[in-house]
């Protein structure tokens, strides 16, 4: 989920950002202390995207940087369980698939690619038996969140694509008018039901 947080913070400038005016000094800090950062609590940081106001900057004895009290405003992105999400398959392995999500990537184990039985193949393609679908780097997919870990600096991301609506795009296409097509014939069946009881009816 993306969102916006507004934060106010003491935000530490390096000596070597001091010959600038301090607004830009300070917003160039935030966005080298926020570059690729991510937090549990939060989640990862995107961008900065303004900073609101600048206090009156500090020094503290012993430390060559000033600290300035800050309010500034961040774009995040912060995976949720049962969230989704939409991405480009990235990497096929023997086990599953790494699926880009733009800040950050999940992993969907082979198990949870598609239903049916899955193997590897040797043109680095997963590959279902019966259907015959196949998965492979570039392809885009919907895909749910399952499982988060927080171990590291960037958390796991645990992923499925076997639930309805979710999977390759080409996949939930075929799906879709596969089920316009059985809802037609069930249409066509019960209009001739119908139109049978009449003629029974009038005789």
């Amino acid at each position: 989920m993306f969102y916006f947080a507004e934060v106010d913070d003491h935000v530490r400038v390096e000596p070597k950002l001091f010959g600038l005016p301090t607004m830009e000094a300070v917003d160039k800090q935030l966005r080298e202390t926020y570059h690729d950062h991510y937090d549990k609590e939060m989640g990862k940081v995107i961008s900065v995207i303004d900073v609101l106001n600048v206090g009156e900057g500090i020094l503290i004895p012993g430390d060559g940087a000033a600290y300035y009290k800050t309010k500034f405003i961040l774009l995040i992105w912060k995976p949720e369980v049962h969230e989704l999400v939409y991405g480009v398959i990235s990497e096929i392995t023997s086990f599953g698939a790494f699926i880009s999500l733009g800040p950050m990537r999940g992993m969907i184990h082979i198990s949870q690619t598609m239903e049916d039985y899955v193997s590897f193949s040797k043109t680095n393609a997963l590959l279902g038996k019966s259907t015959k679908r196949t998965l492979k780097p570039g392809d885009l997919c919907v895909a749910r969140i399952i499982a988060l870990s927080h171990k590291g600096n960037d958390p796991k991301i645990g992923l499925t694509m076997r639930q309805p609506g979710l999977g390759k795009i080409e996949w939930i296409k075929e799906d879709q008018a596969k089920k316009e097509r059985d809802a037609k014939k069930a249409e066509r069946a019960e209009e001739k039901v119908v139109k049978g009881g009449k003629k029974k009816k009038n005789v």
